[in-house]
């Protein structure tokens, strides 16, 4: 919001002293790839609300003896006169330019806050009982006006301007003014856009390992494994969703989905370490007597095969009884049993007291129970790999439902722009219609690029790029067939969305 302070009336005098207004399209661009021409009728979707504010105003709100509001004050003092000469193009300049930069208008009129001098010498020791009743109830109405209407400052497309974002825009048009070269907004957005979608990866990417690092290693399982690291990467998404803008080419999420794919796999090492040394710590120590009696050859005796085979099944019960192991348990216990079975067979041949037929029976039974054990371990393995694999579908689809969600949003703010400036360039054109035809037909076009622009809003022709365009990033990021098939998954969807 832009509140224009003057005193007295709304005259030449007044607007003269706006002239600068007429030079913004000397000093500023909004588009690189525009003319002056072009590029001027832009403005008004990025200039604020203009409020002009006239104090110590003493004359009555009257146009040809009817009474006017305040606004059609304004109005008529930007009223602009036909005809094409010099002293006429400069009476309608400074005009013209309000007109066409600030379509949305309004004006507030205050009259003196006393009658009495030495007050107004005071103004600001007086109390509000001392002030003209009319004065303040003037004062509430703007107050109320500017608390109900302000809204926060919005790049094009409807991003909210920061305090930070602010400074560093700011900041952006002050080096281009430095170096002599006139600032463009379309340029300064897109570089500040890239300044703050690389933090909005950085941020997302340590958020989702602070989390991840709270995580009790190891997991009993794959799945909890996975649960913790879907909230995690959900909150990392969102993270970055909530800051990044202008990623059309979705560049930053692919990075996003890059680092925090990296970082999983990472976590994910750590938690099948994790698990492989608990295990190997456990089996040493619950093997640990069955061991001293190998060294000591305490089983190389008659009927040691049995003691054998007795100590080492309460080693392997004793060792699925210990809680915590995690994902790496079966494994270790399947490399512990195979190690013990090269052991057990030896045994078991120097056992006099089991015959030659109950040799090859125990030796068949070992054969099954080695088996059983690979099994067992390679149903875990592909369980495993399966739930990895759904994790990554998952893992796509977050990251496709967020985006749907802030597209959906910025999709809503640049209608509402797009409403906004039509409506203003549409009561624009009412008034310049009986008397300024070539004016009124400059806008109609202006209107209907507008109205182009809405149409092409309204469709769902933009969420389909997008998403075809993040399939296509998850089919490079994902490994193996699981990429390609989710990109192939998000073609079909980008044609039905």
């Amino acid at each position: 919001m832009f509140v224009y302070n003057s005193l007295g009336t709304i005259d030449q005098n007044a607007l003269d002293k706006l002239h600068y207004v007429t030079e913004l399209t000397e000093h500023i661009k909004v588009k690189s790839s525009l003319n002056k021409e072009s590029d001027s009728c832009l403005f008004a979707r990025f200039f604020p609300a203009f409020i002009w504010t006239v104090r110590d105003f003493s004359l009555k709100l009257k146009w040809k003896k009817q009474l006017i509001t305040e606004d059609e004050y304004l109005e008529h003092a930007l009223k602009l006169r036909p005809g094409s000469s010099k002293k006429v193009q400069d009476y309608n300049s400074t005009r013209e330019c309000i007109r066409n930069y600030f379509p949305s208008r309004k004006c507030f009129v205050f009259e003196r806050p006393t009658s009495k001098t030495e007050e107004l010498q005071n103004l600001e020791e007086l109390t509000e009982d001392c002030l003209e009743p009319v004065f303040v109830k003037q004062v509430q109405t703007f107050c109320q006006h500017v608390f109900e209407t302000s809204k926060a400052k919005t790049l094009q497309g409807g991003h909210t301007v920061t305090g930070r974002l602010l400074g560093n825009l700011a900041v952006t048009y002050v080096d281009t003014i430095r170096t002599g070269t006139i600032p463009c907004l379309e340029n300064a957005v897109l570089l500040l856009s890239q300044t703050e979608n690389s933090v909005a990866v950085k941020q997302a990417v340590e958020h989702y390992e602070m989390k991840m690092k709270c995580m009790i290693l190891p997991t009993d399982t794959i799945g909890n494994f996975l649960e913790l690291h879907a909230v995690c990467e959900k909150e990392a998404i969102q993270i970055f969703m909530n800051r990044s803008f202008k990623d059309d080419e979705r560049k930053y999420q692919q990075q996003l989905m890059n680092m925090i794919k990296q970082s999983f796999e990472r976590f994910h090492q750590k938690n099948e370490k994790e698990s492989t040394d608990r295990c190997t710590t456990v089996i040493v120590h619950v093997s640990q007597e069955l061991e001293d009696q190998m060294t000591e050859g305490y089983y190389f005796k008659p009927g040691g095969y049995s003691c054998f085979r007795k100590d080492l099944m309460d080693i392997v019960e004793a060792y699925k009884a210990f809680p915590g192991k995690g994902i790496k348990a079966d494994e270790v216990l399947k490399a512990f049993m195979q190690e013990k079975e090269v052991i057990a067979r030896a045994v078991l041949q120097t056992d006099v007291t089991c015959t030659e037929k109950e040799k090859q029976i125990e030796d068949e039974r070992l054969k099954r129970e080695a088996a059983e054990l690979q099994r067992i371990a390679m149903e875990k393995k592909s369980a495993d790999v399966q739930q990895m694999v759904l994790n990554q579908q998952k893992s796509y689809e977050e990251n496709v439902r967020q985006l749907k969600i802030k597209l959906e949003e910025d999709r809503r703010s640049l209608l509402e722009e797009l409403e906004r400036v039509i409506d203003q360039k549409l009561k624009e054109q009412a008034l310049l219609k009986d008397e300024f035809h070539e004016k009124a037909e400059k806008l109609e076009a202006q209107i209907l690029s507008l109205q182009k622009e809405k149409k092409a809003a309204k469709s769902t022709s933009f969420l389909s790029i997008a998403i075809n365009a993040l399939g296509i990033i998850a089919s490079l990021v994902l490994p193996g067939p699981e990429g390609k098939i989710i990109g192939v998954g998000a073609k079909i969807l980008s044609q039905i969305v």
